[in-house]
């Protein structure tokens, strides 16, 4: 386990958010968010509502569709971190805007999809504001217009079962986000680590009502690397904890494909090298 660090908390209504906000993606990749305006009682019944559907017969009828990649990945058909041959340790759910989802569970789960989007529209605006002039010049659109009518942006409802006894799985091994930029509420149980750029493993602490934001590869792609997509993991949990489902709901705003993320690649491009790297497609 990594040693305990404080990210540092950040109150999204303190007047001097956006340069705190920056500053702590610039210094870790990663910023945790407090008095954020996305609801966490809703976030509380949407995980105790999918826990159910997990445990249920109804998830054969959600199969992940291999072309649309929408739906229900069992721990068979889980993603592999890129490097690693391993699958993790999870099942989750992937739901887009246009995508399936079971009718009982639709009305939470469009709402907190469409609050998060919002929210990460404003974050990202507080991003774009704060760039060099220099690295603002390099972008082929507004950080805010890349993500307008997109239809590739994610919410992922996850579920890390109980690990069985003296088996050594890893939740999420080492890995990097692909998109822009996640949008994670608070878990319900520990877990998330990140790397330091030495190396180190620290983890990142749970704290009630916390929204957790890290840039992924494609904000670093955009940016030339000034924003930086750090590694992060989901640990096996210590011996208390491993009987424990932890629940987690990461939102992944994408760009559309058409935009222009670099000299190198469009997002299509980059989505696309990405998924054949996790064997998902």
């Amino acid at each position: 386990m990594g040693m305990s660090f404080e990210l540092p908390q950040l109150s999204f209504v303190a007047p001097n958010f956006a340069d705190n906000f920056v500053d702590s993606l610039r210094q870790y990749g990663f910023a945790a968010v407090v008095d954020h305006p996305l609801d966490n009682h809703r976030i509380e019944r949407i995980y105790q509502d999918w826990l159910a559907f997990f445990a249920s017969e109804e998830v054969s009828a959600f199969t992940m569709d291999p072309q649309s990649q929408d739906g229900y990945f069992s721990l068979q058909s889980a993603e592999h971190a890129k490097g690693f041959r391993d699958r993790d340790f999870k099942e989750y759910f992937q739901f887009y805007c246009w995508g399936r989802c079971p009718e009982t569970l639709r009305t939470d789960l469009e709402a907190h999809f469409s609050a998060a989007v919002v929210l990460g529209a404003t974050l990202l605006g507080y991003i774009a504001h704060s760039l060099p002039a220099s690295i603002s010049a390099q972008l082929s659109e507004p950080l805010r217009d890349m993500i307008v009518d997109s239809q590739q942006t994610m919410l992922r409802v996850l579920h890390y079962p109980p690990v069985p006894e003296g088996q050594p799985v890893l939740r999420a091994a080492p890995h990097e986000d692909i998109n822009l930029l996640t949008l994670l509420p608070a878990a319900d149980g520990p877990g998330l680590e990140l790397q330091l750029p030495e190396g180190e493993w620290i983890s990142v602490p749970q704290q009630p009502g916390q929204l957790i934001v890290n840039i992924g590869d494609m904000l670093q792609e955009a940016t030339g690397g000034f924003l930086p997509s750090t590694t992060h993991r989901v640990a096996t949990p210590d011996v208390w904890h491993q009987s424990a489902s932890r629940m987690s709901l990461p939102l992944f705003l994408h760009p559309r494909p058409d935009v222009v993320l670099s000299e190198r690649y469009s997002a299509q491009q980059y989505l696309r090298q990405r998924l054949n790297e996790l064997g998902v497609v």
